[in-house]
């Protein structure tokens, strides 16, 4: 693996047999996230978001292709191996925050560390360290359902970090919140892959939360099918139709510039034809994308 990347994808497929019927949700995906970096999955439902963040996470297996995290080839591990995989690479966070309702919001960022065997001074000590990053001292001895909505996923951030993994997995970590808490929520997930150097890979619904990451991959019939970096000036993040169009712009100059290319002698036809047919078809993604926004191009 590449000292950069923190995840390889290859060619990965999943097949679910409900039945007498298959249904193929990832159909060969490909994908790579830089170590440090911050990723948002989009898509629409079915598009297989859920699918990749889980056998990413060690949590499903897939039928063919495989998938690297840092040093790690999750394609042949064996049932406890993976559990050893996600207690120490993998922290994951849910929709629904999955926490213990009788124990108190210290206890549940302990728990996986109790899974571990850390020593309890050690696990007390941690505990109060990421409780203070999710900016909740004030409420550690307080139950899940003593706090808000956003508190609880805050209090799940902490308890994800709780093992030191080096990859975040988020689904849809505000899919549960208003507006305010799920923009509270998002920040402490940036805060914790800026300051505490994870890389993070969220998927959400909402193009204002995507915005926030490094990348945003849109997601398609189980494929990325583009690949767009979030455009922002000082007055702040752009609407999604504006990045979306500002990215169809650049790829639009980069395809004038292939012919330049081609006619110099700079490349040659083979690859100003592979180049000119893959940058098309994201061009050609972006516009379906503007459409179903109802935007006009």
């Amino acid at each position: 693996m590449s000292k950069r990347n923190a995840v390889i994808v290859r060619d990965l497929i999943k097949i679910y047999r409900l039945g007498q019927v298959e249904v193929q949700a990832l159909r060969g995906l490909n994908m790579n996230v830089r170590k440090g970096e911050m990723i948002s999955l989009i898509g629409p439902s079915g598009s297989g978001k859920s699918t990749l963040l889980n056998i990413m996470g060690g949590l499903d297996r897939a039928t063919a292709g495989s998938v690297r995290v840092f040093d790690t080839d999750l394609t042949n591990l064996g049932p406890g191996e993976l559990v050893s995989f996600r207690r120490g690479t993998v922290g994951h966070i849910f929709q629904n925050m999955n926490l213990i309702p009788t124990l108190t919001a210290l206890e549940n960022v302990e728990l996986p560390m109790a899974a571990l065997g850390v020593k309890r001074e050690e696990r007390r000590r941690r505990c109060t360290e990421l409780i203070d990053v999710v900016g909740l001292r004030d409420r550690v001895d307080h139950k899940p359902g003593e706090l808000s909505g956003g508190e609880q996923q805050r209090i799940a951030l902490a308890a994800a970090l709780a093992n030191d993994p080096p990859l975040i997995l988020a689904d849809e970590p505000t899919g549960e919140l208003d507006t305010e808490n799920a923009r509270v929520v998002v920040q402490y997930l940036r805060k914790i892959n800026r300051e505490l150097g994870k890389t993070v890979v969220m998927v959400t619904h909402d193009p204002s939360i995507a915005r926030v990451a490094d990348r945003i991959l849109r997601m398609h019939d189980g494929m990325v099918q583009a690949d767009v970096a979030p455009t922002r000036d000082e007055a702040g993040p752009v609407d999604y139709g504006d990045m979306l169009r500002a990215r169809i712009t650049e790829l639009d100059a980069t395809l004038a510039g292939l012919d330049s290319q081609f006619k110099t002698g700079a490349i040659t036809g083979d690859e100003y034809v592979d180049r000119q047919t893959r940058l098309r078809n994201t061009v050609e993604v972006l516009r379906e994308e503007l459409h179903r926004l109802g935007i006009v191009h």
